[in-house]
């Protein structure tokens, strides 16, 4: 129906006969001369109706709105200078050239639309009930043509290095693997139910049971837990794993894999190997697992500094076993009274009690702004200057208590004061690293248990496997301190403070597995009726292995410089997991709850009861 596509034409075309089609971008009347943008996926050209040319195609094309499908043939003519000055459009790709309309067809004629395609809605859900209007915008053909080139380097990557693309069961079983399932009802087994897969952990697992030693994935993963901007109720991974790998492996393969993916989307170059940060490390300096380092704002502790600080709420915490750390925003002092009750806010939403700082005006103490800085001594001052380098025009923030909370606290307020003094406007840097050594496991006090910190086929590294056996068997008080500093051979990939990817070395034998389960409170009967199938594989010669799983979404959202994942899917879900194009989730006709012998116990609302 075409000869060329709408961004295809240029000098070397003109003379010749074209046949475009496309959507009606806009529609310019100059005189009864008719300047028609024509939009197709690829880009735009100006198409000119004249009378003298075809008096009916002229006048038809008049009658032309947005978003109109037509079909224009014409010859291709340079752009021509109007009293002495040239018409070229130097921000089309096709702006020297326009097409001489000789015939119009209009396939198609378009309502008015709900809204303007060429400009910025803010109104989210607006934009997916219209979702098929709103990817006609070249913003999110870009962004889906990024991501498909993104999996077509991810695939080209692993192709080459020996990987087999394998493709594993979406109705699966429900076992606990950290977030809540999406069940699917047995018509044919009534009572029992499929579960959609989390991730592939267990199946890509059984496949280096299988001997296929290298395993890649796009693939689906769905959970039932509450949405945020980089969350989607169903989302795409690319999910690696492979036999005889250890750490430095992995990292290397990911490198290798990033290096490829940057360099054909955005022909950008990235480092050839990433830094590399403990858990612990990544915590104790930036309070975040996944931290973004392309700023300062580095936490310091000062606990012994401030141990017997007359300020309770600092030699209180140290006497109770915990920390005090800050951290200095530079050049915020001037903070007004608004953007301090937003840090504030975000410390109690963290887990803090309220937020202790100091805003420094002068050299001399006498000058800061803070509730408690009276009550310290110049000792005490003095050391906080050393340990923060304080100047004047600097705003320290400061926490106080556990470790762990302290260190998560003020890595949400390092991120709140760096969004407020926009310190990452317009900067481009990829900045990536390595997060290792995670904690194994983590103690719930609410349940009483502990739970996997990634998963429960992590393993443990090296010197703290007879740990794990060992602690399982003690006879401990406090049960909160059974398996405390236990670490896993895991690993996240992060960049710019996005987690990209996590993935681990995995326990390849049946006796440690077995182990493992025991310490997340599986019993005997639920770890034969839950896992039995993985803990009989591993009895076989199952291979040491390991693997990482890649968020597509995720890392297709930084490729194309987005701030949420629902800008590079093509039909997601709004933030309260609906989509509103096709009104799902949705009820369904009874008789198909009765083939599947399920009763729904949700009452309708009637007028009287609302």
């Amino acid at each position: 129906m075409r000869t060329h596509h709408c961004n295809q034409l240029h000098h070397s075309n003109i003379g010749e006969t074209v046949t475009l089609i496309g959507w009606v971008n806009s529609n310019r009347d100059h005189g009864g001369v008719s300047f028609i943008d024509l939009r197709d996926r690829e880009g735009m050209t100006q198409c000119v109706f004249r009378p003298e040319e075809n008096s009916a195609a002229a006048e038809l094309a008049k009658s032309l709105r947005s978003e109109d499908m037509i079909q224009v043939t014409g010859k291709v003519e340079e752009r021509p200078e109007v009293d002495g000055v040239s018409t070229v459009n130097p921000d089309m790709a096709t702006g020297s050239i326009e097409v001489s309309a000789t015939e119009l067809n209009i396939i198609n004629k378009s309502e008015v639309l709900p809204f303007q395609l060429d400009k910025e809605l803010s109104n989210e859900d607006m934009r997916m009930k219209y979702r098929y209007l709103d990817l006609r915008r070249t913003r999110m053909t870009r962004n889906l043509r990024l991501r498909h080139r993104i999996t077509k380097s991810t695939r080209d990557f692993l192709d080459e290095d020996g990987f087999c693309e394998i493709e594993t069961p979406i109705l699966s079983k429900s076992t606990p693997e950290g977030a809540r399932d999406f069940l699917v009802p047995s018509r044919m087994h009534p009572g029992s139910f499929y579960a959609l897969p989390q991730a592939p952990q267990q199946y890509k697992q059984l496949l280096m049971c299988g001997g296929i030693e290298k395993y890649f994935q796009i693939a689906r993963c769905f959970r039932d837990e509450d949405l945020r901007a980089d969350r989607q109720p169903e989302f795409s991974q690319i999910d690696i794993e492979s036999s005889f790998v250890n750490p430095d492996d992995m990292h290397a393969l990911v490198e290798g894999l990033l290096g490829r993916v940057f360099k054909d989307t955005l022909d950008a170059e990235i480092p050839a190997s990433f830094d590399r940060m403990t858990w612990h490390d990544a915590m104790n300096t930036y309070g975040s697992d996944k931290p973004d380092r392309r700023f300062g704002y580095e936490l310091k502790d000062l606990t012994e500094e401030l141990k017997e600080c007359e300020f309770r709420v600092f030699s209180g915490a140290v006497a109770n076993g915990g920390v005090v750390k800050a951290f200095n925003a530079k050049g915020f002092a001037g903070a007004t009274q608004g953007q301090i009750e937003k840090l504030t806010q975000t410390a109690i939403e963290a887990g803090s009690k309220g937020l202790a700082y100091i805003q420094v005006r002068d050299e001399d103490r006498s000058t800061w702004r803070s509730p408690f800085v009276k009550r310290m001594t110049d000792a005490e001052v003095e050391a906080l200057r050393e340990k923060l380098d304080i100047e004047p025009g600097d705003l320290i923030l400061f926490g106080a208590g556990e470790w762990e909370t302290v260190c998560e606290v003020l890595g949400r307020i390092r991120l709140c004061c760096a969004d407020l003094q926009e310190v990452l406007k317009d900067n481009d840097e990829l900045n990536f690293l390595w997060v290792t050594e995670f904690p194994l496991l983590g103690y719930d006090e609410e349940e009483d248990k502990w739970n996997a910190v990634h998963h429960p086929f992590t393993r443990p590294i090296p010197e703290d496997v007879p740990k794990l056996i060992e602690a399982s068997k003690a006879d401990l008080e406090d049960e909160s301190q059974r398996y405390a500093g236990l670490r896993a051979q895991a690993y996240d990939v992060v960049l710019n403070g996005y987690e990209l990817g996590g993935g681990s070395i995995r326990i390849h034998e049946a006796e440690l597995q077995s182990a493992m389960f025991t310490a997340l409170g599986v019993t005997e009967e639920e770890k034969e009726s839950m896992f039995g199938h993985i803990l009989e594989a591993f009895k076989y010669g199952a291979p040491p292995h390991g693997g990482i799983a890649l968020g597509l979404d995720r890392l297709a959202m930084l490729v194309c410089g987005e701030s949420s994942i629902r800008e590079v899917i093509a039909f997601p879900k709004n933030n309260k997991g609906m989509d509103i194009m096709s009104a799902s989730p949705a009820k369904v006709d009874p008789l198909q709850l009765r083939d599947l012998r399920i009763q729904s116990t949700v009452k309708e609302k009637t007028p009287e009861s609302v």
